[in-house]
């Protein structure tokens, strides 16, 4: 399970999150820019520190206020992906992908760059790989880190069209076989329905569990 509990004031409203679901698959989070989505991924990895809540992934406690726990992000274990892929350009894949792992981990490298398609970049440089390229080495290097959730905040939104329908494949690929839950940023409804069963509704701060049948697909 996961359990989101957090109030927090921001400077136009209050954050507050009170949620329970099952650590599979994925939930995607919706709403309007400066709604408080990004904010509550933050909350989860450590990189804000909400002024009271309990954060519990998988029976792992990151976060209890009450309890004085707060775990530094590097020992939360959660994969994070953002919008703009964050790569050395000067390495070469595989050197993105080794960075900071340690050396018997290694094996891991090979069932990864076979599951997103990228064994043939390997030597690759990173400065030299389309946005789309891009995206599936830092997808690859934060599954590599066998995080407990994955956290991708819009990691769609810098791409066009095409690239958009090749990542989103192979999320339905990690989705189907690796069995670590994510937490999914966007603002695209189609996107959200073809990924999840729940969202995540964030208005004004307030973030609310709901099935995905729930959310309207704008008419095209």
């Amino acid at each position: 399970m996961i359990e989101l509990s957090i109030s927090h004031p921001l400077k136009h409203f209050a954050f507050s999150a009170d949620l329970q679901f099952e650590a599979k698959g994925a939930i995607s989070i919706f709403g309007k820019s400066g709604c408080g989505k990004t904010t509550l991924l933050n909350f989860i990895a450590g990189k804000q520190k909400p002024k009271k809540g309990r954060i519990i992934v998988r029976e792992h406690t990151l976060l209890d206020t009450e309890k004085r726990i707060n775990l530094p992000p590097h020992k939360r274990n959660i994969g994070y992906v953002f919008q703009e892929a964050t790569l050395f350009p000067h390495y070469s894949v595989m050197g993105n992908l080794k960075y900071g792992m340690k050396q018997k981990e290694m094996g891991k490298i090979e069932a990864i760059a076979d599951l997103l398609d990228i064994s043939h970049l390997l030597n690759e440089r990173g400065a030299h790989l389309s946005g789309g390229e891009k995206q599936r080495i830092a997808i690859g290097r934060a599954l590599l880190r066998e995080p407990q959730i994955l956290l991708m905040d819009e990691p769609l939104a810098a791409l066009d069209a095409v690239r958009k329908e090749e990542i989103l494949q192979y999320l339905e690929r990690i989705i189907d076989s690796t069995g670590i839950p994510i937490l999914y940023v966007t603002h695209n409804a189609k996107e959200a329905h073809r990924l999840s069963t729940q969202f995540i509704h964030v208005i004004d701060g307030v973030a609310t569990l709901k099935p995905i049948k729930e959310l309207p697909i704008p008419a095209v």
